[in-house]
């Protein structure tokens, strides 16, 4: 359970709505939850007009769906599981609930061994679990470049890092969309190839959110 602080001290989560009550904060205020997304490009919506990203569209969705949450946008483009293990300390920030884990694609790009990678998201998640923070995990796929083992054992770990450490995962971040006829697959991609345009973005997000919408029951419980 995690415990908040307030000018009378630690109160556990149960005893939350008195203490904001004495206060003076609502109640309501008080239930939102904080969730930061740390990842990178595909995070930090790189190429798409700002709203249209991934983190406000699945606040936006998670909101319609009747979820009082509140989504930090922690993406940086470029980065790798080592770059976002170097700063998930700031990221974690006394207000963040629970962390949305995206990363692994450019060390994916770059031929990144895979167990360096694992380790790297296995600090991620040793860090998140260490501040009582919920974590998920959303997964990638490498591409073929560095052969087939390569990419077994890169698409593998996510899955061993879930079942190691209890968190929710979300095997493949383009679940939503990989598997559609290559023309309609085009059209919800940015011209790179690599990045979803903003209708792709709203592709992905039902499909990821039910696992957000996951942790958050979890939360709960």
């Amino acid at each position: 359970m995690k415990v908040y602080s307030s000018l009378y001290g630690a109160v556990s989560l149960s005893g939350k709505a008195l203490a904001f009550s004495i206060l003076g904060v609502s109640a309501a205020n008080a239930e939102t939850v904080v969730i930061a997304a740390l990842g990178d490009s595909l995070t930090h919506g790189y190429g798409v007009a700002q709203g249209a990203g991934f983190v406000p569209q699945l606040e936006a969705w998670l909101v319609a769906q009747g979820h009082d949450v509140k989504l930090q946008n922690a993406g940086v483009s470029g980065d790798t599981t080592q770059g976002g293990l170097s700063r998930v300390g700031w990221t974690l920030g006394p207000d963040v609930d629970a962390m949305i884990v995206s990363l692994g694609g450019n060390d994916a790009l770059r031929g990144i061994d895979p167990a360096v990678s694992k380790a790297n998201l296995a600090g991620i998640v040793e860090a998140g679990q260490a501040a009582d923070v919920d974590v998920m995990l959303i997964g990638v796929q490498a591409p073929m470049n560095f052969g087939a083992d390569y990419k077994q054992d890169f698409d593998n770990l996510y899955e061993a890092l879930a079942a190691d450490y209890n968190v929710t995962l979300a095997p493949d971040f383009f679940a939503a969309i990989r598997d559609l006829p290559e023309d309609q697959l085009r059209a919800l991609m940015q011209p790179d190839g690599i990045h979803p345009n903003a209708e792709g973005v709203a592709q992905i997000v039902p499909v990821l959110g039910a696992y957000v919408v996951e942790m958050l029951e979890q939360m709960q419980e």
